[in-house]
C-alpha cells in the first residue's frame, strides 16, 4: 500500500544515510522500522504509561478531606 509521510527534513536525511550505510532503500528501512516497532507492543506501552502515582488505602466508610490541604507543602 502506498502512503505519504511528512518527516523533518534532518530526520529524513538521518534516515536515508542510515539506510544507506546498511545497504537498504528508504522504503526497506521504514518498513523495517515500523516492524520493529509494532512486534514490541508491550515496551511500546511502557514507555507510554502514565507514572504510577503513590495511593492512599482507606477503611471503608471512611473519607480523605483535602480541601485546606497545601500541595505546594509537598514540593522540595
Amino acid at each position: 500500500m502506498r502512503t505519504t509521510i511528512d518527516l523533518p527534513d534532518a530526520l529524513f536525511r538521518r534516515a536515508k544515510a542510515t539506510a544507506a550505510a546498511q545497504g537498504l532503500t528508504l522504503k526497506q528501512f521504514v518498513v523495517n522500522a515500523v516492524e520493529h516497532e509494532i512486534s514490541q507492543p508491550a515496551k511500546a506501552n511502557e514507555r507510554r504509561r502514565a507514572p504510577r502515582l503513590p495511593l492512599i488505602h482507606l477503611e471503608p466508610g471512611r473519607t480523605l478531606d483535602l480541601t485546606n490541604f497545601d500541595f505546594d507543602d509537598l514540593l522540595p
